[in-house]
């Protein structure tokens, strides 16, 4: 169901200060790309929506194809960095905010596209059962959004659990978070190869 009333927004804005790699989490190797173009361009293959990345921390190298959100209140929290999108959505007219992390490689464009494909105030991929990413936002929930803090849109969900939809997807919201990850991260994409790039490649 792609639409422009959906804006899709990929969070990169974090320090990843528990990852001791060379580069920031985000910008390290993973298969030909790094760990925010994989995330990214699962996001884009979706086809639910413009896409944009709010960043903070750091400025990525991104396609040309999305649209740069500068955070500049990053360190208060990944809330800020979803105010941030929240606010780009209202400004083009968008009522649905699809929202996505950049250190999660393995969501699929499938699932992206499934999430979106729901009219629930709150929908929320789940994996075997557990709620990951991503969460679309209907704009009736915007003004209910944390201002500050790191957990986004998990607390409005526990308060309004009868917002919420939950969206059986497949892949995983396996997130890296630490040079350890990463090197589980590598292994994964050995093993999921041949059905990661049928699936990027699918619109």
């Amino acid at each position: 169901m792609a639409t422009s009333s959906t804006l899709v927004a990929v969070l990169a804005a974090g320090a990843g200060s528990r990852f001791t790699g060379a580069a920031h989490k985000l910008a390290s190797p993973l298969g030909t790309d790094t760990v925010l173009a994989r995330s990214l361009a699962a996001a884009i293959a979706a086809d639910v929506g413009p896409v944009v990345v709010v960043t903070g921390s750091t400025t990525p190298a991104l396609p040309t194809t999305v649209t740069t959100l500068a955070n500049p209140d990053w360190a208060a929290g990944m809330a800020t960095s979803l105010q941030v999108a929240i606010s780009h959505a209202r400004a083009i007219g968008a009522t649905r905010l699809l929202v996505g992390l950049g250190d999660q490689p393995f969501v699929t464009p499938a699932a992206w596209r499934a999430v979106a494909n729901t009219t629930a105030p709150i929908a929320v991929a789940t994996y075997d059962g557990v709620r990951g990413n991503p969460v679309l936002l209907d704009a009736a929930t915007w003004d209910a959004m944390p201002q500050a803090g790191d957990e986004g849109a998990r607390a409005v969900m526990r308060a309004h659990p009868e917002w919420v939809a939950e969206v059986p997807c497949s892949g995983t919201a396996f997130d890296v978070d630490t040079i350890e990850d990463l090197e589980r991260a590598r292994q994964m994409l050995d093993e999921r190869t041949d059905t990661w790039i049928s699936d990027t490649n699918s619109k």
